[in-house]
């Protein structure tokens, strides 16, 4: 009865508790939505233990499942009855994941968070996980970008960076040796220059993709399918951040980490097997408007930034403003109503049918 009532509980709340739960907007996501939503821990260990053995694995388990985890399960050696049910019933029950790729926006941006400070930053895309049939298309796609944000000469761009320092230069030139570049390559010592560089049909085993790049080198690396994606990613360190581009709004990813230990019981064991991710999905439009954030940088774009970002504008701000308008509008419309009385309106038309209005 208690396991039953547990997963009445979660099946009765879950849509509530899963539920994405909305952030005040700014001036800059405006026209995007975002919200906190509530992710996987990614897997889970139960240990049961032998006095209720069926309990004490069912009510983690159902919570941990409810949150979107993956549970690896360590019933009681000590019940072997209960441990030979739980191995017997519970492998029965998987689901599968689907996705898709959109390819132009999704490289445009990629292009734009790898190369900006010359691919120093933290959360720059280390690499691209792609379907082997978009491979061409995306790196087409990425040189178009490049010139776009720094023409065809990329060393002479204001807006492209250098490298920090020759030891950094070194070092991510040892990456790059026995690398298959598809495109860029070009490298200055003297000036720490390295153009932004795309390789292909990259091995998973190269020292390239064994540490974070932290430079204008974007390896691809090719895969058949999401699962594929998703064992590659698991194989390695849990990534600062992950970018997902699809056309579906209903992928789910799980990441790995530790779970800890807490309170498990109805929404606690919710919350205990969950993780608050902030989310912001971006809609393919408004290019033109994000165009201010893209090379080649100008000053009227420095002004724009300054004038949206450093004014802190905000949602209730402009709320305001838009009420005061509103105020105003509607006190002149008052006004002209008590000066013009319609009812004693008088209404005479010349031999040019000119209308004049006189007030009574």
């Amino acid at each position: 009865m208690i396991v039953l009532g547990e997963i009445d509980l979660m099946l009765e709340k879950l849509p509530d508790w899963a539920s994405p739960q909305a952030v005040e907007k700014t001036v800059l996501t405006l026209s995007d939505k975002t919200y906190i939503h509530r992710e996987p821990l990614g897997v889970v260990l139960v240990i049961g233990a032998w006095n209720y053995p069926f309990v004490l694995v069912m009510q983690p388990l159902i919570a941990a499942i409810a949150a979107g985890n993956a549970v690896v399960v360590k019933p009681s050696e000590v019940s072997e009855n209960t441990a030979k049910m739980f191995e017997k019933l519970l492998p029965q029950y998987l689901d599968k994941v689907r996705v898709n790729n959109c390819c132009c926006v999704a490289s445009r941006r990629i292009a734009w968070g790898k190369y900006m400070n010359c691919g120093q930053t933290c959360i720059a895309p280390d690499y691209i996980l792609c379907n082997p049939s978009i491979q061409k298309t995306v790196v087409e796609i990425i040189k178009k970008t490049v010139k776009e944000f720094y023409g065809e000469n990329v060393k002479d761009s204001p807006d492209y960076e250098r490298i920090v320092n020759k030891r950094h230069f070194k070092r991510l030139m040892g990456l790059l040796e026995g690398q298959k570049v598809a495109y860029g390559g070009e490298t200055d010592e003297s000036a720490c220059f390295i153009a932004p560089t795309i390789l292909t049909d990259v091995n998973p085993e190269a020292q390239i993709m064994q540490e974070e790049i932290f430079g204008p080198i974007l390896p691809i690396v090719t895969v058949k399918g999401v699962e594929e994606a998703i064992q590659f990613i698991n194989q390695r360190e849990k990534p600062l951040a992950l970018y997902v581009f699809s056309d579906s709004n209903k992928v789910d990813f799980a990441f790995p980490g530790n779970s800890g230990m807490g309170a498990y019981h109805g929404h606690f064991g919710f919350d205990i097997f969950s993780h608050k991710r902030g989310c912001l999905i971006r809609t393919f439009k408004m290019e033109a408007v994000n165009g201010i954030r893209y090379p080649p940088n100008s000053q009227k774009k420095v002004d724009w930034a300054k004038f949206f970002v450093l004014k802190r504008f905000s949602m209730w701000k402009l709320g305001l403003v838009a009420l005061a308008v509103l105020g105003i509008v509607a006190a002149v419309v008052i006004k002209i109503d008590r000066w013009v009385d319609v009812d004693d309106v008088d209404v005479d038309v010349d031999e040019s049918s000119s209308l004049f209005m006189h007030g009574g």
